[in-house]
């Protein structure tokens, strides 16, 4: 998936940064400055609920486009109380 995204976008002319780890995206996020977010929600390491959540603890504001390879939410899914 974040392959595609990353050619669609910059065939669009966007520049696209790429993190393939939960761990390497919330560095990533921490270090520069972005104006959107696409973030998995199956992102191995550190999923992307957990991410999303300690960075809007800390004030983060950069929107967010959370996608996810689930076809569903279920009740009881932390996006889904949201806790983000």
């Amino acid at each position: 998936m974040a392959q595609a995204l990353r050619i669609g976008l910059e065939a669009e002319q966007y520049e696209v940064t790429v993190a393939y780890s939960g761990e390497d995206g919330f560095f990533q996020l921490n270090a520069e400055v972005f104006d959107l977010v696409p973030l998995d929600l199956m992102l191995p390491g550190r999923d992307g609920i957990e991410i999303l959540t300690t960075l809007r603890t800390r004030g983060f504001e950069t929107p967010v486009l959370i996608l996810t390879a689930k076809d569903s939410v279920r009740r009881g899914d932390r996006l889904h109380r949201g806790s983000c």
